[in-house]
């Protein structure tokens, strides 16, 4: 049949790429004129399959209480009249409750291993040039209590399957050397080798490129979606920019903006964008990143090396963090954007040329509990792939599978219950 995928950012190519090999006619609109130019765009790089426990863990919520007097705190909350937060923000507390954090880990672990053998068929068979490489990732900590609570976390995620060490700061150090600017404030991390980094606008790009190979895709770029057209309950076409288009079927694929075609439909996604920042940095031969990928648990800052410096060329250092809630606007703060900066300096001083770091914010497209949503959306020939918050280069190739399977009638590699959106009410 013929299926239309709005959003051509990771999750929505994902899809597209499961539903091509189903041998279904594809069709891909995007607002942009290219893929991966919103969310997508310049994420953290980290492709980390062992890192999806959800946001909303125990302890989250009091520490945010904390973060809100805080204008440096990794989290900043703007309160405003808006239902759409105060539901998300009840659902996140709901969401923190030791038991729902446990099996909300479990879920996103299957997930994230799912996604991880995935990408790995679809590298086996097609080549795709996206910076790739499996360089293992170290989670550093600066307090004892909080890495005493990471081990916990790694022994409940043993149980997965999941394959970690935990370091003291001697072993971090001999691990990283690039540490050594933050070595005395360090008391220990969480080392998983399998982890791995990657460019996700240069992945969009690969799967548009080996996509549009295929005689049964098409991609319509510079085409806004203003609404979906019903007919007898079900979605018939698609409103666009550049006129309608027709399907036997819709994926909603697009992040936080499918909020504005869902609502005229009285369909209320239980989404907010979580809006957050991130520096490219050149780095050269004379510099010293660090070669792992690190996370800084206490400024919950990212660090990924996507390409190492050469005498020939440049590499670049991708630097990510924050989490503001201060509504749907992409605009950069230059007070967020300085102290990303500053803290990164700080960790690594000679990690690369930061006179010249390339600055950018996007919006993530989150959950209260961090799972993403998949499935049907109780409006015919209307199924939903939304939700990937921060983690959709790490999770969209095993959603965009799962999504395939079930618009095929076949039964899903993992049980998909979690991530079906009636757990939240529609």
């Amino acid at each position: 049949m013929k299926v239309c995928v709005i959003g051509a950012g990771i999750a929505g190519l994902c899809a597209a790429w499961h539903l091509a090999d189903d041998g279904h006619e594809v069709v891909v609109l995007d607002r942009e004129d290219g893929p991966g130019l919103g969310t997508s765009r310049a994420n953290g790089g980290q492709l980390s399959y062992s890192y999806v426990a959800p946001l909303a863990a125990p302890g989250v919520p009091r520490k945010g209480l904390g973060w809100m007097l805080d204008a440096e705190a990794p989290l900043r909350l703007r309160p405003q009249m808006d239902p759409r937060l105060w539901r998300w923000l009840l659902g996140f507390l709901r969401a923190a409750r030791p038991e729902n954090f446990e099996a909300g880990t479990r879920a996103m672990l299957r997930l994230a291993y799912h996604s991880r053998d995935v990408l790995a068929e679809m590298m086996a068979g097609e080549r795709l040039d996206f910076s790739y490489r499996r360089n293992g990732k170290l989670v550093v900590f600066r307090d004892a209590e909080e890495l005493r609570g990471a081990a916990a976390v790694v022994a409940l995620q043993a149980k997965e399957g999941a394959r970690q060490q935990v370091l003291d700061a001697r072993e971090c150090l001999e691990l990283e050397p690039a540490l050594a600017a933050m070595g005395g404030e360090l008391a220990g991390g969480v080392f998983t080798p399998e982890e791995a980094v990657g460019d996700s606008l240069a992945f969009c790009l690969a799967l548009k490129n080996a996509l549009a190979r295929r005689s049964r895709v098409q991609f319509l770029f510079g085409r806004e979606v203003t609404g979906l057209r019903l007919a007898g309950g079900a979605v018939e076409a698609a409103e666009t920019t550049g006129g309608l288009v027709d399907a036997d079927a819709f994926v909603l694929s697009s992040g936080i903006g499918a909020m504005k075609l869902a609502e005229p439909l009285g369909l209320r996604l239980p989404l907010y964008p979580l809006k957050g920042y991130s520096l490219t940095v050149p780095t050269r031969s004379s510099d010293c990143p660090p070669e792992i990928s690190i996370t800084d648990a206490h400024h919950k800052t990212v660090y990924a090396l996507l390409e190492g410096a050469t005498a020939e060329r440049e590499g670049r250092l991708r630097v990510a963090g924050m989490v503001d809630l201060v509504g749907f606007g992409t605009r950069l703060s230059e007070d967020r954007v300085a102290l990303l900066q500053r803290q990164a300096v700080e960790a690594f001083p000679a990690g690369g040329d930061w006179s010249r770091a390339d600055p950018w914010a996007g919006l993530r497209p989150a959950t209260p509990d961090w799972k993403p949503i998949l499935g049907e959306s109780g409006i015919g020939r209307l199924w939903l792939h939304l939700g990937h918050g921060g983690l959709g280069f790490t999770i969209g190739c095993g959603t965009g599978h799962l999504l395939a399977a079930m618009i095929a009638g076949r039964e899903p590699a993992i049980p998909v219950g979690p991530y079906r959106l009636p757990r939240r009410a529609a």
